[in-house]
């Protein structure tokens, strides 16, 4: 669980604490330290990394060919960079992960929230939450490369759901778990290829 003062400090401003608290949650990890290097939709093993010297150079190995992510809140490391020197080892503080992380993932909610019609019915919340989860994890939404994406720069009018009612919690019986979303195929987030099954929206299976 992330600690308060981090998320008050760190987090994004236009995403509520508890939404922060559960992308984490959901997509992240606890560990500012933490490497993932994916290619060809397979996990690589790589060392676990006991300083940011050398979590760093895990990712400067493998970023341009592979999916890297970095931190709490595996920020993809290859985005917006040219080459393994344009990484900032600010990746790897728990501040400024969390701080680009939440940023970008709103930038991901908007995206989504848009592809939605930008609804204020808090009961769709949850749905549009569990999408930018699985958005962020493949990189992909509707075909659009969100990282990469340009943000439509509306705010997210559906309201947050409060700690009382966590988003990823089922939604009229239906599953809503995106921390357990595992798309077959991961590829690196340029490229397209992806398609997200939303057939499940509005009850349908």
């Amino acid at each position: 669980m992330l600690d308060a003062a981090l998320i008050k400090e760190c987090g994004e401003p236009s995403l509520k604490p508890a939404i922060v608290e559960q992308f984490v949650l959901a997509a992240g990890s606890d560990d500012p330290l933490a490497v993932t290097v994916k290619s060809g939709g397979r996990l690589i093993l790589v060392p676990k990394a006991t300083s940011a010297e050398e979590a760093m150079e895990i990712v400067q190995q493998h970023v341009g060919t592979a999916v890297v992510r970095v931190g709490i809140t595996q920020y993809p490391a290859g985005v917006g960079v040219k080459g393994p020197t344009d990484l900032k080892p600010d990746l790897l503080d728990a501040c400024q992960n969390l701080r680009k992380g939440t940023a970008m993932f709103a930038k991901v909610l908007r995206i989504v929230a848009q592809w939605y019609g930008n609804p204020t019915n808090k009961d769709v919340f949850p749905q549009i939450f569990e999408d930018a989860v699985y958005a962020w994890k493949t990189g992909e939404f509707e075909g659009v490369s969100v990282f990469q994406a340009e943000d439509p720069g509306i705010p997210i009018e559906a309201p947050q759901q409060s700690d009382e009612t966590r988003p990823a919690e089922s939604v009229d019986g239906e599953e809503a778990t995106p921390k357990d979303v595992q798309p077959e195929t991961m590829q690196d987030v340029r490229h397209a290829g992806i398609r997200i099954d939303l057939s499940r929206i509005g009850g349908q299976q």
